[in-house]
């Protein structure tokens, strides 16, 4: 048997590698799922860090001019301090010059002259306000006209009221250098509280920006990431549904474009299988039927004495090769049934369904089979919402419906319910049949098992419709069981509300 590959595969670990590597450069992928990730986490904290560095280089700069702003200010106000010493020293040299007339306290003031200068001139270096540095430059010009006056006085006789009044002028305009250095101090103190403030805010304000910049990187690149891993759910969704129609392509950075290649290889394998499986079952169904046909017909024709007339004890042998060669029929297409109800056991098509209404169709199905037997179908639904694929559970309740109306005896009850518990939906059929012994409650739902007990019908079946409905209702993550002790039988069906996670993607 020759493997076949799918025409429509177009990527696959054996193609062409470098198509591959060419979308996957198109969409700018690193070349690892690792790198890729490193990049986003990189860029998501761009924006946070950036805030980050400008607000601490913002608290740097705030932080120097504090520093150098508290330096000035005590530096001007002991400097100005230092100044207004000087003209008490010149005043007290001026007054003493003018008493006693002494040209060696001419040079002392001199020198206090000199010494108060050197002192305005670093006060006139340092940030003072047009008020200070207006008071200061008057101070200068009035400690410059005092020294004129008591040097260029020929006589000696200095004006006392004139020196007094140029003495508390230039006192006055000295404290006005003092007070406004204390000005400039408390200026500073609001600019730095004002720049502090208003740092904050930027802080703030960059904090939020950067939050949501991050915020909008993080859902881009959340989807940038997932699209890949998307894709190879998808990809392993259809393969699990046993869909191998599609190929498989996944984009993103090249490791995971290679497990994409893998998973086509392996969908193009089990499309092979596949295919091969079902030419098997065809070729053994054909294989078989073809000399059982032969054979049927064979024993129809000795029954009806075509070949001449039977003996009785003939009659029953050809009545036993015609029975077991329909069984054996019967036995071929369970065989084939049930390898389609395995298949489709694998792929649910999850939906909202009401299970009590399913209860209610299948009940209408089988109301006339029920009248022939003169049994009662007794109805307890409460209503139930549930999430499944409202066929395949369709068909459980089918089965046990058909089961129950089988084994009861003429005129019985047969009891449906269902209801609610939590998280689950239960499903109960409850018939006066004889029920399944103890030793048998295992294998019932076993392929091709059947039990001792014999159903109240001419037909007999194939063993394999509970074994059906157990695929079923594990598919949706339910559990299927004889409930209680009961004579009776008593078949329950337990079925999540909602479907996992998991079971939901199987599907």
């Amino acid at each position: 048997m020759t493997a076949h590959r799918p025409a429509d595969s177009t990527a696959s670990p054996r193609g062409d590698p470098a198509a591959g590597v060419r979308r996957g450069a198109a969409l700018g992928y690193p070349r690892s799922f690792f790198r890729l990730l490193l990049v986003s986490l990189a860029l998501v904290s761009l924006p946070l860090s950036a805030a980050l560095v400008y607000s601490a280089w913002r608290a740097e700069q705030l932080s120097a001019r504090s520093q150098s702003a508290l330096y000035d200010a005590v530096h001007t106000a002991r400097t100005s301090r230092a100044l207004f010493d000087r003209i008490g020293s010149i005043d007290r040299l001026a007054q003493q010059t003018a008493i006693l007339g002494d040209a060696a306290l001419l040079d002392d003031l001199v020198r206090a002259h000199h010494n108060f200068r050197e002192v305005a001139n670093e006060l006139k270096r340092l940030r003072l306000g047009d008020r200070a540095r207006e008071a200061l430059e008057r101070a200068i010009a009035l400690e410059g006209a005092l020294l004129d006056m008591l040097t260029t006085s020929a006589s000696g006789k200095i004006d006392r009221a004139e020196l007094d009044a140029l003495v508390a002028a230039l006192v006055g305009h000295t404290r006005t250098v003092m007070a406004a250095s204390h000005d400039v101090v408390d200026r500073e103190a609001d600019a730095l509280r004002a720049e502090a403030a208003s740092m904050q805010q930027w802080s703030m304000l960059l904090a939020l920006f950067g939050a949501a910049a991050t915020l909008i990187l993080a859902i881009g690149l959340t989807r940038i990431i997932a699209r890949p891993i998307a894709e190879l759910d998808a990809a392993i969704r259809e393969l699990g549904r046993g869909d191998f129609s599609r190929p498989i392509h996944v984009h993103g950075p090249s490791d995971l474009r290679t497990i994409g290649e893998r998973l086509d290889w392996l969908r193009c394998r089990l499309a092979e299988l596949e295919d091969q499986k079902n030419r098997f079952l065809r070729s053994v169904s054909h294989e078989l039927k073809t000399p059982l046909a032969a054979m049927r017909e064979g024993t129809e024709l000795l029954r009806d004495g075509v070949a001449g007339p039977l003996g009785t004890r003939q009659r029953q042998i050809v009545s036993i090769m015609r029975e077991n060669s329909v069984k054996l029929q019967q036995q071929i297409d369970a065989l084939l049934d049930y390898q389609r109800a395995l298949h489709a056991a694998a792929s649910l098509h999850i939906a909202p369904a009401s299970l009590d209404d399913l209860v209610r169709d299948v009940v209408g199905a089988h109301a006339l089979a029920a009248q022939s037997k003169d049994q009662h179908l007794r109805l307890a639904l409460e209503p139930v919402r549930i999430e499944g694929d409202a066929d395949k559970l369709r068909s459980v309740l089918d089965n046990l419906l058909g089961n129950a109306i089988k084994y009861s005896p003429r005129g019985g009850e047969i009891a449906l319910l269902t209801r609610a518990n939590g998280n689950a939906a239960t499903v109960e059929v409850i018939d006066s049949g004889p029920g399944v012994p103890p030793e048998e409650r295992e294998s019932v739902f076993n392929s091709f098992f059947r039990g001792h007990r014999k159903a109240d019908s001419p037909i007999e079946g194939s063993g394999l419709g509970l074994a059906i409905a157990r695929e079923y209702v594990e598919a949706h993550g339910g559990r299927i069981a004889i409930a209680g002790d009961s004579a009776h039988g008593h078949f329950q069906v337990t079925l999540p509300l909602r479907q996992s996670r998991t079971a939901a993607r199987a599907a």
